[in-house]
């Protein structure tokens, strides 16, 4: 995958994403992925999403595209740079989506989702290094499979 958010996260009642560092008596030791890269504890009775089964609904009812996917198509299209923020109108996050993500369901994604997804790709596209996906390595998995 493009970018690795397994160990990526955010946590209601804090703003940003974090990584995940080590789980903790009372909760989880996280990172900020600023350029403060402070420590801190994420208390257990705070939810702690992982970016990596987060997913944007789809128009197939039961279908949702993983976030890694929509970053990959994001970045095909737009690179690190975006042509929207978190503060334009309504009209151009959904156009945005729309590009990135043509089949999304548009009665189930809320603005403030897309809202949501443009300020994590810009957080993790300033903090993450890209990989690019290598059909090298997927292709021997490939052939191992059908046995």
């Amino acid at each position: 995958m493009p970018y690795d958010l397994k160990e990526l996260a955010a946590i209601s009642g804090q703003g940003g994403l974090f990584r995940l560092l080590k789980p903790a008596r009372h909760g989880v030791l996280v990172e900020s992925l600023d350029a403060k890269a402070v420590r801190s504890l994420a208390p257990a009775s705070n939810k702690v999403s992982l970016l990596s089964e987060i997913g944007i609904y789809t128009q197939d009812s039961d279908e949702t595209a993983p976030l890694t996917e929509v970053f990959e198509n994001i970045y095909q299209k737009y690179g690190t740079s975006l042509a929207v923020t978190s503060k334009s109108s309504e009209a151009e996050l959904r156009d945005f989506l729309a590009e990135v993500l043509p089949n999304y369901d548009r009665e189930r994604v809320y603005t403030s989702d897309i809202k949501k997804l443009v300020t994590w790709y810009g957080i993790v596209s300033q903090h993450i290094p890209y990989e690019a996906a290598s059909t090298e390595a997927e292709a021997p998995a490939e052939a191992q499979e059908p046995a």
